[in-house]
């Protein structure tokens, strides 16, 4: 981005309000950092260095099981920050962050934002605000894990994509699946085997056809019918 960060900076909500005064204040705090498709940019446990903000590309956030196992918490795009609630309790990194894809951060050190946000109280109101929303974001992914199973949640997310994607045939309702089976199993805190099996037993069943990534949704109805019986 050659040095110009005030675009990025002026899309994130956390400072999207600043005056031009306030923004050449915050400007010399702000460096950058390139990251390539599945680099590392924390892990969970690492002292907290500072706040982070996407410039381009996508951060997943996640965190990992003792056997391996990947729970997906957030995957930030531009314009999003992250790592808000260590800088100010003085904690470690509660998950990790990697990049999704050839990636560009703005790093803020936790020193200089805590300074910041003493200067210009309304930053850290805005704080409360984006971390209040992760929060409830956090709940919705524990009431999914504790209170709902696999079929349930690969069936949600077939049911978003035909809704909001689908492209409708003689056929049914066709649509893609965006991530590989075993990026969906790290989003619905599962294995890439039980999201396999469980699309074979849809297919079994009549619901759909499977065809790799691309699915017919043939009996939306029922579906949406295994979904609410379900729950």
């Amino acid at each position: 981005m050659g040095g110009n960060y005030e675009t990025v900076l002026r899309n994130t909500p956390l400072f999207a309000n600043l005056t031009e005064a306030e923004m050449r204040a915050l400007r010399p705090r702000v460096t950058s950092r390139q990251l390539q498709r599945g680099e590392m940019l924390f892990s969970e446990g690492d002292p907290c260095a500072g706040l982070f903000l996407v410039a381009a590309g996508r951060i997943r956030i996640f965190k990992l099981s003792s056997a391996g196992r990947e729970q997906v918490l957030a995957v930030e795009g531009p314009g999003s920050s992250f790592a808000e609630l260590p800088v100010f309790d003085g904690g470690s990194y509660p998950a990790s962050a990697s990049a999704l894809e050839d990636t560009e951060v703005l790093f803020v050190s936790r020193k200089d934002f805590q300074s910041f946000c003493r200067e210009h109280p309304e930053v850290a109101l805005k704080v409360l605000a984006v971390v209040g929303a992760r929060l409830r974001r956090l709940v919705g992914i524990i009431e999914d894990l504790s209170f709902t199973t696999v079929r349930q949640r690969l069936i949600a997310v077939i049911l978003r994509l035909a809704e909001s994607g689908g492209t409708a045939s003689k056929d049914g309702i066709r649509v893609e699946l965006t991530k590989s089976h075993q990026d969906l199993a790290a989003e619905m805190g599962t294995v890439r085997e039980l999201v396999s099996r469980n699309l074979s037993r849809l297919q079994a069943e009549g619901f759909l056809e499977v065809d790799g990534r691309k699915l017919t949704v043939k009996d939306l109805e029922g579906l949406k019918r295994e979904q609410s019986s379900s729950q």
